[in-house]
């Protein structure tokens, strides 16, 4: 595959609109991660399979639940006081860049795995659908990631 996951990634979530619809559709319950990397088969042309999403999910939610989610609340559990504690805001910011690093390692290990796959043109529908919860989350994420 041409260019790694994870600056896909980085790419598409600069775009305008995207990071906002990000964090609805994770709102929502999506898993960013495995959305990220679902547009990113997508565009590879790999094909879309009930075997192959489970193989995905299967590295991807417990990785988010133990490591990705435990960072994340920390975080958001201290932002009100970290607005008044600069030490605290320091920590914060720390919690902050170890949860990228997680969600970076995440990604890391779903290309590892979906390198195994074809890439065949025309082929990588389904992979949207799959990753995004319904609802208006799900639509928005979808028409910033067009």
């Amino acid at each position: 595959m041409q260019d790694d996951l994870w600056r896909h990634a980085c790419e598409l979530y600069a775009r305008p609109g995207v990071e906002a619809a990000c964090l609805a559709a994770q709102e929502a319950g999506s898993n960013v991660c495995l959305v990220l990397c679902a547009h990113w088969l997508e565009r590879r042309g790999v094909a879309w399979t009930a075997g192959r999403a489970e193989a995905l999910a299967e590295i991807a939610l417990p990785w988010t639940e133990t490591v990705v989610m435990p960072l994340r609340t920390l975080r958001q559990q201290w932002k009100p006081a970290a607005m008044e504690d600069e030490t605290l805001r320091a920590l914060r910011a720390s919690i902050k860049a170890l949860e990228l690093d997680a969600e970076r390692a995440l990604l890391e290990r779903l290309q590892a795995q979906a390198c195994r796959w074809p890439c065949l043109a025309g082929s990588g529908a389904g992979w949207l659908d799959w990753a995004l919860q319904e609802g208006q989350a799900s639509a928005t994420l979808q028409a910033a990631l067009a």
